[in-house]
């Protein structure tokens, strides 16, 4: 049975192995007392093959890589309380199994796909949020004795196996159901004693102005651009340039280069890039992070590679007056002209994502019920003032995942649920999503037994004779 998801708890900075964070197993700890070395392409490391699937084998090491990491995770979730070692690896080991015969019979599908953006989006993802823990990318080089680069080579292969995996677990998962009886008679199997508490929470909705920028603000931030784009014409490298002056801290370090969708684009960019002259440097042209100068290096239908410097424009002058003004009057259409909400945030509102929700605040995971501990100083003294129902005033803000950015907005307060202890009636859709998970799980099971008899498997854990040895300095 699907355990409840336990309340983060604090825990010994210890350095996680690299394979298992890039696969999103585990988070990186700040410490590197504990850093796991990597071995250089000169060392001849012997290692073991732990099981052989189909044409592919999977190596002693990359199980133990993972069960250290659900090692830690469990340790963090369990407060210290962790199975043996021997049920973790058999553990980890299925599960590797698993994912290698869903890519085996993934790969026989003509219909899914993983292009290299995808891989290289998700390994951008998992770079950075290892090099914000790590202190930076420096250091996360440092610690593992390789470029960001070399990183990413090292585990492209691994990353597509997954996403492909995934994509082909997700199609058969889709579509199983589970009724409102099964609901309830999952819920009532549970243990009174075992169930959790859950902590206070919210839903809300809201609207969302910038601060404008003074116009003085505006120009030097063009002038600046202007000045990129002429030096990148007269024959400086924009990935020099990028790495020098760039704001967009995620790609400056790569010399601004970016290999995405289309459609992960904001439209006013994705105009630019959709059109630009492969190879040629773009001219000056704005988006709601600042001013840009662009070079598409390759399209191919819906998936651009592309440099790119951003001048930000700095708003830290602004009295954002303007933006009060303006949500004070979408409040008085919403609160005393009974206009929706939720359509003034579709037309007004500028933060896309809630935006194209109607105004749904939602964290990273997608969850619209948003536990009160997690957000900010500015959020909760908005909320405390509001009944459910009610619209705030504007306020300023520090929107979730841009805690840097000012911004103004009026809030909605939907739904308000206090500290309690889990029960059908108020927790019925997050009891849902239990018992539903818990039901995926059997199915896929199930499935994925049916899987492993159309797939050589072989498992050579526990060999004595050596058979399995494998050079990885030889591969």
């Amino acid at each position: 049975m699907f355990p409840f998801p336990c309340m983060p708890s604090s825990f010994s900075a210890l350095r996680l192995p690299l394979l298992a964070l890039l696969l999103g197993t585990a988070l990186l700890a700040s410490s590197p007392a504990h850093a796991q070395e990597f071995p250089s392409s000169e060392e001849r490391v012997v290692d073991e093959i732990a099981a052989v699937v189909g044409n592919d084998i999977i190596l002693r090491s990359e199980v133990e890589q993972q069960v250290q990491a659900m090692r830690q995770r469990l340790r963090q979730q369990q407060q210290g309380r962790v199975p043996p070692a021997e049920q973790l690896w058999d553990r980890v080991l299925q599960q590797r199994i698993d994912q290698k015969v869903l890519a085996a019979q993934a790969a026989q599908d003509t219909t899914l796909s993983v292009s290299d953006a995808q891989v290289q989006q998700y390994l951008d993802r998992r770079i950075s949020r290892l090099a914000q823990r790590a202190g930076g990318r420096e250091a996360l080089e440092q610690t593992y004795g390789k470029s960001i680069n070399q990183l990413k080579a090292n585990f492209e292969s691994q990353v597509r196996e997954q996403l492909l995996a995934q994509q082909f677990r997700q199609r058969r998962l889709n579509n199983v159901r589970i009724t409102p009886t099964e609901v309830r008679e999952w819920f009532e199997d549970l243990s009174r004693d075992s169930l959790p508490t859950i902590p206070a929470s919210v839903q809300l909705s809201h609207v969302v102005r910038r601060p404008e920028a003074t116009a003085e603000a505006r120009q030097q931030a063009r002038e600046v651009a202007t000045a990129i784009r002429d030096s990148a014409r007269a024959g400086m490298p924009i990935e020099e340039l990028a790495s020098r002056y760039s704001d967009d801290s995620g790609s400056a370090e790569q010399g601004g280069r970016i290999q995405t969708s289309l459609d992960e684009l904001v439209p006013s960019f994705a105009a630019v890039v959709s059109r630009a002259p492969v190879g040629e440097i773009s001219d000056v042209f704005e988006t709601p992070f600042g001013f840009h100068v662009a070079r598409v290096n390759e399209r191919s239908g819906n998936t651009v590679d592309f440099n790119h410097v951003l001048v930000e424009i700095d708003k830290s002058t602004s009295t954002g007056e303007e933006a009060r003004s303006f949500l004070k009057a979408v409040r008085d259409s919403v609160v005393n002209q009974g206009a929706p909400l939720g359509l003034m945030a579709r037309r007004y509102s500028e933060e896309e994502q809630s935006a194209s929700q109607g105004g749904r605040v939602t964290a990273q995971s997608g969850e619209s019920t948003l536990r009160l501990e997690v957000l900010g100083p500015s959020w909760r003294s908005t909320i405390d003032t509001l009944d459910v129902g009610e619209v705030s005033q504007p306020t300023e803000v520090r929107l979730l995942g841009s805690e840097n950015e000012r911004a103004y907005h009026i809030v909605k307060l939907t739904d308000r649920s206090p500290r309690h202890r889990m029960n059908i009636e108020q927790d019925y859709a997050r009891i849902k999503n239990f018992a539903l998970r818990e039901k995926k799980q059997r199915v896929y099971q199930r499935w994925a037994k049916k899987l492993r008899d159309e797939v050589y498997v072989d498992v050579r854990t526990g060999d004595d004779d050596g058979a399995g040895a494998l050079s990885m300095g030889a591969r």
